[in-house]
């Protein structure tokens, strides 16, 4: 049967590398040896792996970091359930875990509170100038063409007397909440930042005083690089993460590339926010934006060459 098996075209099934019949967890880190000297962990980019990277160890820990072998390597080897080639295993050794004291994780959490922070301020402005719109009369009049900052401050110190017209009266109760939810989405802001440019001038200091460079991009930037920044090779390395390596779309006699749709879109986001800010502010980038559109360039263009310019530049100040 083995044979038939395989003379249609069926490789026969192997015992996995990290199974035998004595031990069938299939858990890789368990069994071991210990005289192999590196232990490896699965789910270094999820939760379990970070948490145990996080620990403040003892004695130096050696991060193996395992890649899948391409398809016609990996064919005839013994690998485990999760397609990681355990015979090259404990050859990956890129780097020595030197943590920076979890910064960057406690950046990464309030970066999610600033973002949802910020989300809930342009949902709750929108919510208010609608309902200002259609309010009655007497409201809409009140506060016709101001400006957003205006509008908030004046609402929230409305004082509404019942009595009088129940319309109004619910109406400004309402616009007066929402007024003074915002201010206290923007004290909630104000309050995550300091802590976050405390965070950076720890671990970056230098990050900050990068033209365009301000908190968010920072904090984004060096979260994306993470608590272990030895891991990232080389800048090239580091621009494949953040999504700015350039893609060949070469076709004919035309030669040119895109945009690369992969890496960290958080960390390409905030790259993206440096380059529109240079490309408004910076003098040298603005030069640099003119000469290159006199050679047929599009903005799309350009702003990944910017981009990646600018990857290269802040890799200097996060490792």
């Amino acid at each position: 049967m083995e044979a038939a098996s395989h003379r249609l075209g069926h490789r026969p099934k192997r015992p996995s590398a990290c199974t035998t019949s004595a031990s069938p967890e299939p858990s890789l880190r368990r069994r071991w040896p210990a005289h192999r000297g590196q232990q490896p962990t699965e789910g270094v980019g999820q939760s379990p792996g970070i948490e145990r990277l996080r620990q403040p160890p003892s004695e130096p820990v050696a991060l193996v970091v395992g890649q899948h072998p391409p398809r016609g390597v990996a064919a005839g080897r013994h690998t485990d359930r999760l397609g990681v080639d355990v015979e090259q295993v404990p050859h990956g050794l890129l780097s020595t875990h030197s943590p920076r004291d979890g910064q960057v994780e406690e950046m990464r959490v309030l970066l999610v509170a600033r973002r949802s922070a910020r989300e809930q301020r342009s949902q709750t402005l929108n919510q208010l100038r609608h309902l200002v719109f259609c309010a009655p009369e007497p409201i809409r009049v009140r506060f016709k063409d101001r400006p957003k900052k205006s509008l908030v401050t004046e609402a929230s110190s409305m004082r509404p007397r019942p009595g009088g017209d129940t319309i109004v009266y619910r109406t400004s109760l309402v616009i007066r909440s929402l007024a003074r939810r915002i201010q206290s989405l923007d004290t909630e802001k104000k309050t995550i930042d300091q802590t976050l440019q405390s965070l950076i001038n720890q671990t970056a200091p230098s990050l900050l005083e990068m033209h365009g460079v301000g908190i968010d991009t920072a904090a984004s930037l060096l979260v994306a690089a993470g608590d272990n920044p030895d891991r990232l090779r080389n800048e090239r390395s580091w621009a494949h993460l953040c999504g700015t390596t350039p893609i060949p779309a070469s076709s004919g006699k035309v030669t040119r590339h895109r945009l690369n749709r992969g890496g960290n879109r958080q960390a390409n986001a905030a790259l993206h926010c440096i380059v529109v800010t240079r490309m408004s502010s910076h003098e040298e980038t603005r030069r640099y934006v003119t000469r290159r559109r006199a050679e047929g360039l599009s903005n799309p263009e350009i702003m990944r060459c910017l981009k990646r310019y600018v990857a290269r530049q802040t890799f200097k100040h996060i490792t």
